[in-house]
Order: structure tokens, then sequence, then C-alpha cells
């Protein structure tokens, strides 16, 4: 049993945890939640031995304990999932296995075959198909995920934090880290469930702790909640649940694609949207949404078909191309793909746009800067300072600096990828208002998402596909979850 009482942890004037005291019990799934800047990452990074507390106890099995670093917590029997993946892409699934516990045999050199054939009988219990050979590069970031929760749970932890790790799992997937948590939970290991998303904390969570402004606000058990609950606790009021109905102004058409094919991804997809509109794309991950878009934005090769901008038929060469005619695209896993780490705020809110800003090669950092104020206001950017590395920032913050980077270069359409994935519920919903404002304006939006209830929410229509297809369309008031799913599974709707 792990107790934390009394812990206090500021960043200079910032006060980040206020006296919050918690308990995670052998054999229990508890659930952390909060919205993005809540404190959670923080708490969790002092029981991972990452940061240190100013105040406070840590009690492991009834004994107060200190880590000095992750090590020394790691050989608690603590094991911490971050949020961001700590995998070294140049080396094999095996050797990320065993980074810090390498099996050695004579003279002390590395024995990869017992670490190969280790790993291979973990993924064998898990009833994972994964190489332990190949190499981390390769792999997806829901096997990226899976992974690091398999190195945990060789290590023989007693606590596992997991810090949101279904963010990119397919549905099956999220259903095999069930499996997972739920055989570890029955063999006696505690785990710390940090996530946004509140049906799984119904699903897999026997018990609650809600964090907000660093304070613990409600704790209980999940059988006594529901979801809104939940979503009050964490945002401190009532949060929306209906779908965002607007006055739809619709312009003329601005992007309107024929018969695109790609090479595996997708065949024969025919669609357009015109100005003001709000278009969804859903379905199971792996349908060929992404892919679709991304060879729109032309990051991707078109073995056949046509596009039109605006009447105007074009030949998209480039991503700097699409930039050029006014094509967006707000890329999904913002943590891979949306921002760039070892750049600060302003920069990663400005890379689009910089030949704006550049004469002869030097940026005008004052025409920079003005149009960034713009937009933080705008999009309700909160910061301490522009040059601050965007790592400071939460989740839903992040987002906003990587839409503030398409919205500088004012596209007429644009793509957002999975736009609110790893945000929490308030974040969501101020950018489910930006869309909608952006709507207002004019601009042609299409959101890809995988979330039904998103996409009802939100859009004016969807188009759903099925194995790289366009499998049928949802719109209006009478988009609902059962029919969206029956398309996404390769059903058709009822022509009644």
């Amino acid at each position: 049993m792990i107790k934390m009482q009394n812990i206090w942890k500021s960043f200079g004037s910032n006060q980040v945890l206020k006296d919050v005291s918690i308990t995670i019990n052998d054999g229990e799934i508890c659930a952390l939640i909060g919205e993005n800047g809540a404190g959670k990452s923080t708490l969790m990074n002092i029981l991972g031995g990452v940061l240190p507390a100013d105040a406070g106890t840590i009690y492991l099995n009834g004994k107060p304990v200190q880590f000095a670093n992750p090590a020394e917590s790691m050989n608690a029997g603590i094991a911490f999932i971050h949020q961001e993946l700590n995998l070294i892409n140049d080396l094999p699934v095996f050797e990320n296995m065993f980074l810090g516990r390498e099996i050695r045999g004579k003279w002390g050199r590395l024995d990869l075959e017992a670490m190969m054939e280790k790993t291979a009988e973990m993924f064998r219990r898990m009833n994972l198909e994964l190489d332990p050979r190949a190499m981390v590069r390769d792999l997806d970031a829901s096997y990226k995920q899976i992974v690091e929760i398999c190195r945990a749970i060789m290590m023989d932890a007693s606590v596992i934090i997991m810090d949101e790790p279904t963010t990119s799992l397919t549905e099956p997937e999220i259903r095999r880290v069930f499996q997972m948590m739920e055989t570890l939970r029955d063999q006696g290991v505690g785990i710390i469930f940090i996530s946004h998303k509140l049906n799984e904390v119904m699903d897999i969570c026997e018990r609650y702790m809600v964090l907000r402004d660093g304070e613990l606000v409600a704790e209980g058990k999940v059988r006594d909640v529901t979801t809104d609950d939940l979503a009050r606790f964490m945002v401190g009021h009532d949060v929306r649940t209906e779908q965002l109905t607007r006055s739809v102004r619709l312009g003329e058409e601005v992007l309107r694609v024929e018969d695109l094919t790609h090479r595996t991804a997708f065949r024969k997809v025919s669609f357009s949207v015109r100005s003001g509109e709000i278009l969804g794309f859903t379905g199971l991950l792996g349908d060929g949404r992404s892919e679709l878009f991304q060879a729109i934005f032309g990051a991707e090769e078109i073995l056949s078909g046509r596009v039109w901008l605006e009447g105007r038929e074009v030949k998209i060469q480039s991503t700097g191309h699409a930039l050029a005619l006014g094509v967006g695209y707000l890329p999904r896993n913002r943590k891979e793909n949306g921002i760039i780490k070892d750049m600060n705020i302003l920069e990663n809110a400005s890379i689009v746009t910089w030949p704006l800003f550049a004469k002869r090669g030097v940026i005008d950092k004052t025409r920079q800067q003005a149009l960034f104020a713009e937009q933080r206001e705008q999009l309700g950017i909160r910061l301490q300072r522009i040059t601050d590395s965007i790592n400071t920032l939460s989740g839903g913050n992040q987002q906003k600096v990587v839409l503030a980077k398409w919205l500088g270069a004012r596209p007429k359409v644009l793509i957002l990828d999975n736009p609110t994935q790893g945000v929490d519920v308030g974040a969501k919903e101020e950018i489910y208002d930006i869309i909608l404002d952006l709507a207002e304006e004019g601009m042609a939006i299409i959101v890809l998402s995988s979330e039904a209830q998103e996409v009802i929410r939100l859009c004016d229509r969807a188009l759903v596909m099925y194995q790289g297809q366009i499998q049928g369309e949802v719109s209006g008031i009478t988009m609902n979850e059962h029919d969206i799913m029956r398309l996404a599974t390769g059903g058709l709707l009822d022509a009644s």
C-alpha cells in the first residue's frame, strides 16, 4: 500500500500541489483525474522519484520512504509509465525492455539471447504478436505503449502508474490493456490510472480521486458516480454534453475530391466541403482516413483521382504546396507530430508562418510576436512566458499552440486530425468553441475523430469510413452512435 500524506509542491510562485493526501491499496485500480494543469503529473512525478516534494511524506506499506531519483522509486516496486514514452527508437524492442536492468553473461557482456527470450515469453503470456527483434522506430504509437506496459510488468512492480495509457490505442488494444490491468490487480498490484476518458474510468476503475487547482476535491467509489459527476468535479461546474447546435450558413464549395485512391490505405474516395461547414470523418482506427488527408495535404502519394480547391483542379506536390494553396493540417498525436519539444512556445506557434516574417532570411520578431499575441487572446492560451519551453504547457494549451501555428497561415480549409486527443474535458469544450467560431467566420473545417460523441456534438454531417472507403453518411440531429458504429463495421443504414 502507498500513502502520500500532506504533499505540497510549488514552482517559483506557482503553487502546484496544496496539502494533497491520497492512498493506493494493493490489488486496486484507482483513477487519478483532473484537468490538465491540475497537478496529477506533478504528484505522480513525486511518487516516481522524478521530483522532490516541498513538504509531506510518502509511506510504503506503513513505512516512510524518500525517493531521490526514479531508480530508487523503481527499486521500491513503483513503475511509472509516462505519457511521454521512454523508449529508444534506435534499439530493438527486447533491449528497450531491459533498459537499466540488462542481463549479462560471461565477462560482463550483454546476454542478448536471454533478454530476447524473456521478452518473447512476456509477449506470449500477454497474447501479443510482436517480434522482440523489431526496431522501436518501426512501431506505431499503440505498440510503443504496449511495450512500456510489458516492461513495467516485467519489473514485478507492486504499484504501476499509468499516465494516459490508452490515448493512441485502438479499441481491441484498449481491451487487451484492460485485461492486463485486471490480471495485475488480481495478483495484488495497485494501479493508478490517469485518463481524460471518463468512460474508461467507469469501465476499469474501482475508486476515483479528483484534483483541481492542486487540491484533492473529491474521492470515492466509481460505482457511486456518473461521468457527468466526474466531469463536474474536475472543472467545478456542469459540462455541456448536448449537441452543439448552430445556425449553419454554408458558402461556396472549397474542397472537392473525386475517386481518390492510394496504393494501400484508401480507394475511390469522393466528397466535398463548403465554406462554413464542419465535416466529420470517422470510423475505426486503421480505416484509412488519416492517410487520406495526409495525401490531400501532400504528405502521401496519390495513385489516382482528382482534387479541386475553390473550383480549380490542383495537383498538390508537397505539404508546402498545400499550405500555399490554403490547406492547413493539424496532425494526430500531438506529442510525436504536432510540437517540436526543443523549441519554445512562440517558435512552435509560428514555425509554419516563418516565411511571412522573414526578410532576407531574418525573422521580424516584432510582427511574429504581435501575431501570436492576437492568437493567444483568440484561443485563450494560458502560459507564463512565450519563451518558455512548449513542454511547460498543459496538453490542452499545447494543442491550442499547434492550432495557432496553422491559423497564422489563414487556411481556406483546415483539417483537424483528432483535435482533442489527450486533452481534458474543460480544454475540449474550449477547442470545440474555437472550431465553431472558425466555421462561423467562413473557414471550411474537416474533423477526423474516432470518438462518435465528438463527431455528433461538433459536426454538421459526417462520412463514416470502412476499410479505406466511405461506407455512408450521417447528418444533423439524427446522427447517433448506433448508426456510426454500424457503418464503421461494414454495415448499411436502414433505407427507412
